[in-house]
């Protein structure tokens, strides 16, 4: 759940409750334009504290459930390491390597692009995938990925 979505909640739970938008901001110590601002989607951040406070008042709360395994997590990260060069990662080769924790020569280029420039989420999902789909623990999985990182210079923090 993000922000937009639980904005969209607080508005529907605050008129089903016959409040205000001032009235709300009143009731919770926050402003009238942040309700606005966080019913609207132009709310960027809202400290947790101030969330929870203003969910508990509503009557609801924040679930921090897990999703569904993206079962296209290796597939997009294989395309997100593709998008600058000719030849394309293999989901298949991709997992295969990252499996057995040798990375070839002919993969550095686009693996260096994933672990530079992917989305987190993906390389995440991919791990998830990866490991589900073979005997290798997610953990040591994550081993290879560090090693491949410190081996092709990443300047991504992540991997410090």
């Amino acid at each position: 759940m993000n922000l937009l979505s639980i904005g969209q909640l607080v508005k529907h739970r605050r008129q089903a409750l016959g409040l205000s938008q001032s009235r709300l901001a009143k009731l919770s110590g926050l402003s009238r334009a942040t309700i606005n601002q966080l019913e609207t989607g132009a709310l960027v951040d809202l400290g947790v504290s101030k969330l929870i406070g203003l969910l508990d008042l509503l009557g609801l709360d924040l679930g921090a459930n897990e999703r569904p395994p993206r079962h296209n997590a290796l597939k997009l990260a294989s395309q997100t390491a593709s998008v600058s060069y000719k030849q394309v990662l293999r989901p298949q080769a991709f997992a295969a390597a990252l499996v057995a924790g040798k990375l070839p020569a002919q993969l550095k280029p686009q693996v260096a692009t994933l672990l530079d420039e992917a989305p987190l989420p993906i390389i995440v999902g991919a791990v998830e995938e990866v490991a589900s789909n073979s005997a290798c623990s997610a953990k040591m999985l994550w081993k290879h990925l560090l090693q491949w990182a410190h081996q092709l210079q990443s300047p991504r923090q992540v991997w410090a």
